[in-house]
């Protein structure tokens, strides 16, 4: 190993242990709460890009830093119980995205909360402000319903004589249903018809798709934590009813949806660990502001496109970042 290599590496090492011994000398390592809103393999991609990220920075599991993870399944109601868990358990941070943290506030005003995704923070109220967010939380944005028009306008380009277009929403999911309204709005914009799926638990997923029949060309998915953890049911419904899908993100692409345009949630996770980073070192939440997303994917299944008998533009291809075949 090259001298450089020697330097660096005990330079980051050196900059966790001090704060690693602290909490070992406190009988504890600092304690990351990690509330998933969905399930493990839901979020198991970024889950993994933050824990990188974490060793990237000197905190390694079980040696500066303690994991706690814990699943809601997509059942909003273990919010509160996990959250009130992790105080219990004296966690130094608590991790997750926006459904959770206004059940956290109300278990904690003290312990840092970071969401690594929320679609309008200040709208939701979650921070006071994007540059100053004030209290306890703090996090990433995702611009989620601004970007409605760019994803009818790509949906166009596969489909061009989209007239009609259905909407599946959990009704009960505050930033789904801004972003519902973002794409109906869009949707008249653009002179199509809209068709609303509202579904607030599993078990209305199949019967939604029953009452769109023949109603609808294509169908948008608004991204939540119900729709993440069943979406192989929804894209594979969406299949056998001849709708090509369009999501939020690559996951529910590599699902069997059709298309996706958002921001990268990986690299969102990656970025999450960061602003943990600079907690467990002592910074205030209240103090660091909200970001917004840097990385845009669009990502195509040809395979999907294939088997609605659907042609996507070489164009469209070669623009995005990833084509699944």
């Amino acid at each position: 190993m090259r001298r450089r290599e020697v330097i660096t590496l005990l330079g980051g090492a050196a900059a966790v242990w001090p704060l690693a011994a602290h909490a070992q000398q406190a009988g504890k390592l600092p304690t990351i709460g990690f509330l998933g809103a969905a399930s493990a393999s839901a979020w198991g991609p970024w889950t993994a890009a933050f824990v990188q990220r974490l060793h990237e920075l000197g905190w390694i599991e079980g040696r500066t830093v303690a994991m706690e993870y814990r699943w809601a399944e997509g059942r909003s109601e273990r919010y509160a119980e996990i959250a009130a868990e992790f105080v219990r358990l004296k966690v130094d941070v608590i991790v997750t995205t926006a459904p959770a943290v206004p059940a956290a506030k109300q278990v904690t005003s003290v312990v840092p909360i970071v969401f690594a995704l929320a679609g309008d923070p200040v709208g939701a109220g979650l921070v006071a402000s994007l540059a100053r967010p004030g209290g306890n939380v703090t996090g990433l944005s995702i611009q989620q319903t601004e970007l409605a028009g760019k994803r009818l306008e790509i949906l166009r380009e596969v489909v061009p004589g989209l007239r009609r277009l259905a909407i599946m929403t959990n009704i009960g999911f505050p930033d789904a249903v801004l972003e519902m309204s973002e794409v109906q709005s869009m949707a008249r914009m653009l002179g199509l018809e809209v068709a609303t799926l509202e579904i607030r638990q599993a078990e209305d997923i199949a019967p939604a798709f029953v009452a769109l029949k023949g109603q609808a060309e294509a169908l948008y998915v608004c991204a939540d934590p119900l729709v993440g953890t069943y979406r192989v049911r929804i894209n594979t419904l969406a299949l056998g009813a001849r709708l090509p899908t369009l999501h939020g993100f690559r996951e529910y692409v590599e699902a069997g949806g059709l298309m996706s345009y958002g921001p990268n949630y990986s690299n969102l996770f990656r970025r999450a660990a960061d602003f943990v980073d600079k907690i467990l070192r002592g910074a205030k939440p209240a103090d660091i502001p909200v970001e917004q997303p840097t990385k845009f994917d669009l990502v195509v299944n040809l395979t999907t496109a294939r088997a609605l008998g659907l042609t996507v533009p070489l164009t469209l291809q070669a623009a995005a970042d990833e084509v699944i075949e």
